[in-house]
């Protein structure tokens, strides 16, 4: 039996319960999780949540901050729009319960790459995102309009003969089953698509589903290519790419390579704290150079510091036989931000009627070619209500919509070798014959259909469709620009690329200057 609803809502992180929390009021509301509540990138963010409140603080700087991080690529439009309505968000966010951390009655601001101020808003250290995520879903939950379905993967949007989205086909993991969910209008608030590469910080549920199906849908995908790869997640044989939050840096941790040294003074003005792209790429070279690992060292903050200004990343670590208040970790970069995904206006709208997107799935223009430390949250609370607000305006559908399932068809091929393909020729550093190895291996893969389905099936046809986008656009951008580098095109050609990229299923990469201007 099909479900119908008025909203529906792809994704629990912070955008979509934030757009959830808009929408309540104007209708039924469905909210679909992939996994459990708590399984999404926002629930995973360590980092914190940044905006222009302190006293030393403007929303001119928070902007000029993050335009400079975006290496000449972000969309001034969309940055201003975070950054000014960032303030009166996060007092909504402290309103709604939100426990900040704070020094007595005062916010406590602290400073992470990149920016120029103590901007950085934290909770119980580094657990912000789960803070957030809790706030937002029992304010959400407060409404009874708003119902929530987990265990249930989006695997394609439905769209009608007029080319507007109607509603999602989902596979149910209980009943092994898939079902179509109609509604008025569908937002993708699916998050990331770490997962496509080998080595990631991200859950496992970010394949890039809102990619994947809104390009099957016929949307426009914009800057796929730009991939922030996290410079320190935790290396250890056996253990998970756990993330060690750029907060550790921010509060005086130091990058040593094999050697003792201390090395990022070589590689940028900024030392420890450079642009993430900029860190990754330089402990790669150390690692190379010296032939040894990398290490984070916090052992001169004291052990006592780091154990409670730190206490999740803290008995993590320690779960895995590293005490960072007294020895050095060993680190690695790994995939973790994208900052392109489904192309939007500033009000969440794509290139296909009905159908809209928010948070990490979304390219607004907001983060350009290298997303601005702790501007992701943000990105979700600002983006989700403004989505909000333009999909309550809807109109009911007039009768009955029904439209035929898709065809399921899948690659021949596992995800490990998959993710093995992004991360050798798609991976941090890059060129024109991995990326062209990586296209013509993708476009000779076998496809069928499959009997007995779970989603693991489903998840992989996702990472080999974002994988097709992102190596397409890659090899198609010939310059190395924030998160995007190539030894073949080691400089910026502002020239000719100072530019988003945009593809479509039935068009080429082309490149365009501005994809919301002012």
């Amino acid at each position: 039996m099909p479900l119908h609803c008025d909203f529906l809502i792809i994704g629990a992180g912070v955008a979509g319960l934030r757009a959830a929390i808009e929408l309540a009021p104007h209708g039924k509301v469905l909210v679909l999780t992939k996994d459990s509540l708590k399984e999404s990138s926002s629930e995973y963010a360590q980092g914190g949540i940044a905006a222009a409140l302190a006293a030393d603080d403007q929303t001119e700087l928070h902007l000029q901050d993050t335009l400079v991080a975006g290496d000449g690529l972000c969309d001034e439009a969309a940055v201003r729009t975070l950054v000014t309505e960032g303030p009166a968000a996060i007092e909504e966010l402290i309103k709604w319960g939100a426990g900040f951390d704070r020094n007595g009655a005062e916010l406590l601001f602290a400073r992470e790459g990149a920016h120029s101020r103590s901007r950085i808003l934290h909770a119980q250290g580094d657990s912000t995102g789960r803070e957030l995520a809790r706030t937002l879903y029992w304010k959400a939950a407060s409404f009874p309009n708003v119902e929530f379905k987990r265990f249930a993967a989006m695997t394609d949007l439905l769209v009608d003969d007029g080319g507007a989205v109607g509603g999602a086909v989902v596979f149910d993991q209980k009943s092994q089953a898939s079902l179509a969910v109609y509604a008025r209008g569908v937002l993708l608030a699916t998050g990331g698509l770490g997962r496509v590469f080998s080595d990631t910080t991200n859950p496992d549920v970010a394949t890039g589903d809102g990619v994947a199906t809104a390009f099957r849908a016929g949307a426009d995908i914009a800057d796929l290519e730009f991939v922030q790869f996290h410079p320190t997640a935790l290396s250890l044989p056996g253990a998970p790419r756990f993330l060690l939050s750029e907060a550790l840096r921010g509060e005086g941790a130091y990058l040593r390579n094999s050697k003792g040294e201390r090395f990022m003074d070589r590689y940028h003005p900024l030392g420890d704290l450079a642009p993430r792209d900029v860190v990754a790429r330089a402990i790669v070279m150390e690692m190379r150079n010296t032939g040894g690992a990398v290490f984070l060292d916090l052992t001169h903050l004291g052990a006592d510091h780091v154990r409670v200004r730190f206490p999740r990343i803290y008995e993590t670590c320690l779960l895995f036989g590293i005490d960072l208040g007294r020895q050095q970790a060993p680190v690695h970069p790994a995939a973790h931000y994208a900052m392109g995904g489904v192309l939007t206006d500033l009000h969440g709208q794509t290139s296909v009627e009905r159908l809209f997107a928010a948070g990490e799935a979304a390219c607004t223009g907001v983060h350009g070619a290298n997303r601005l430390a702790s501007n992701s949250l943000l990105e979700g609370v600002v983006f989700g209500e403004r989505v909000g607000r333009v999909m309550a305006n809807l109109t009911a559908r007039p009768g009955a919509l029904e439209i035929d399932l898709p065809e399921n068809r899948f690659p021949q091929i596992s995800q490990v070798e998959l993710r093995r393909l992004a991360w050798e020729q798609c991976g941090i550093v890059r060129d024109g014959t991995g990326l062209q190895t990586a296209v013509d291996t993708l476009a000779n893969l076998p496809h069928a259909g499959r009997g007995d389905l779970s989603r693991v099936d489903f998840d992989t046809r996702s990472i080999d469709e974002v994988l097709r986008i992102l190596a397409t656009c890659a090899l198609a951008r010939q310059e190395s620009r924030g998160g995007h580098f190539r030894t073949d095109f080691p400089v910026k050609d502002d020239v000719h690329f100072r530019a988003h990229s945009v593809i479509a299923r039935h068009r080429g990469v082309r490149f365009v200057g501005q994809i919301n201007p002012a």
